[in-house]
């Protein structure tokens, strides 16, 4: 184990959880020493929250910690080899690197100290999907930006999401400040408390990514040269629908719409083996935030004992999520999936009526997705409930990986610095 101390001692936090204490502390290592890199750019992150929440767990922040080395989500503790290369992926990156450089040309020289972190920081681990009064964050916020600031910022979500992913987090950070103004928390709940930070330089050659952090959604962007991995993301809402000036504005609702139907095109047989338990937990999410080296076996119903149909439904559960990216970035990611199909296990917790609440994962050596519909949480006055309700689809939190160590793209950035001449 590698830690890292910071100039005023290590930066330790020690939280109580359903799993039981968590320590927190800075740490820039990977999965392999010969990976070293300069960790001492960019500002030191916090990663002391407050509270009981966990940032995709409700009240547990997980089972890993950022005092460990990084390996990534594996099935029991051991990495599969060779599953991540560097290769030309034909993905266009030009756009999102110009628009994260125009980012962060558009910064006062303060704003960019807080925001510009070096490439393996500790910030990427440090996402949350508690909201900021809970965890506090780095970089800056929309709130901190001006309105030319902002539309840079604007400009780069655009360049790296699709225009499904760029009006789902509209949609989740407007049901968020809707939900705060009912319920008097807007100072909390809002759609201006979500923070930006760069991770490296941004480069046509070299690596370097962003993260946008806030409640209830997070989205982690690696880029090395035409490839690019955007994992872990977090996409949730509560509540996910409301009625807002009029409107009804709902969100996440292709998750979950694409999860029933892939559960419902189930035989009885292939249900029981596929429905791990029956009764929905308040959560049951494994791998949200802080729980980046989890280790958990597949369950569930395998792939191949689907027909072709229903391994269609499997897969556009993937593509709910994949989709949020640019066109070219997710073709190239459900063509890795669908690799790996063969492998990739569904797994399902609760009911397979259309308003059940659920919980599904699934799980190959590539990915990893978790759908969880869970009970009230701060925001549950909005829609008359309280967490005694039990789950509901009302309160969705979803989480992306890229197990095996190539979450925040480290698996590639290994390879790059083992082959790069300018690393030796």
């Amino acid at each position: 184990m590698r830690r890292v101390f910071l100039a005023g001692g290590a930066a330790a936090f020690t939280a109580m959880g359903g799993a039981g204490a968590v320590a927190f502390a800075a740490d820039a290592s990977t999965a392999s020493p010969s990976a070293a890199a300069d960790d001492s750019a960019g500002p030191s992150p916090s990663v002391s929250p407050t509270g009981g929440g966990g940032g995709g767990g409700g009240g547990i922040l997980g089972t890993q910690t950022i005092t460990e080395d990084f390996y990534g989500l594996t099935t029991d503790g051991g990495q599969i080899d060779d599953l991540f290369t560097l290769h030309s992926k034909g993905v266009d990156t030009a756009p999102v690197v110009a628009a994260a450089q125009a980012f962060l040309a558009g910064l006062t020289d303060a704003q960019k100290a807080k925001t510009q972190f070096s490439l393996r920081s500790t910030e990427w681990r440090t996402w949350s999907n508690l909201d900021p009064g809970e965890f506090k964050r780095q970089g800056v916020s929309l709130a901190d930006l001006t309105d030319d600031q902002n539309a840079l910022g604007t400009a780069l979500m655009t360049a790296a999401l699709s225009a499904d992913g760029l009006e789902t987090t509209e949609r989740i950070r407007r049901l968020n400040n809707a939900a705060g103004v009912m319920l008097g928390k807007a100072d909390v709940f809002n759609d201006e408390l979500f923070y930006w930070t760069v991770m490296g330089t941004p480069s046509a050659t070299d690596p370097w990514g962003f993260q946008f952090d806030g409640h209830h959604l997070v989205v982690n962007y690696f880029v090395l040269g035409d490839q690019v991995v955007m994992s872990p993301c977090f996409w949730g809402s509560e509540p996910t629908k409301m009625v807002i000036d009029g409107e009804t504005v709902s969100v996440c609702q292709e998750e979950v719409e694409a999860s029933i139907a892939f559960i419902q095109s189930l035989t009885e047989a292939q249900q029981a083996t596929a429905i791990i338990k029956a009764t929905k937990a308040n959560e049951d999410m494994k791998a949200g935030a802080f729980a980046d080296n989890a280790v958990v076996a597949y369950a569930g119903i395998r792939a191949t004992e689907l027909t072709p149909a229903q391994q269609h439904r499997l897969l556009a559960v993937a593509e709910a999520f994949v989709n949020r990216a640019k066109a070219d970035v997710a073709e190239v990611r459900m063509a890795e999936i669908r690799s790996h199909l063969a492998d990739t296990y569904a797994a399902w917790v609760g009911g397979t009526g259309g308003d059940d609440p659920f919980y599904l994962r699934v799980h190959s050596p590539v990915v990893w997705i978790e759908v969880d519909c869970q009970a009230a949480g701060p925001l549950g006055g909005a829609y008359g409930k309280t967490r005694g309700d039990g789950p509901t689809q009302l309160h969705i939190h979803s989480v992306v990986r890229t197990p095996n160590g190539n979450d925040y793209g480290r698996e590639l950035l290994r390879r790059h610095y083992l082959t790069s001449p300018h690393h030796h």
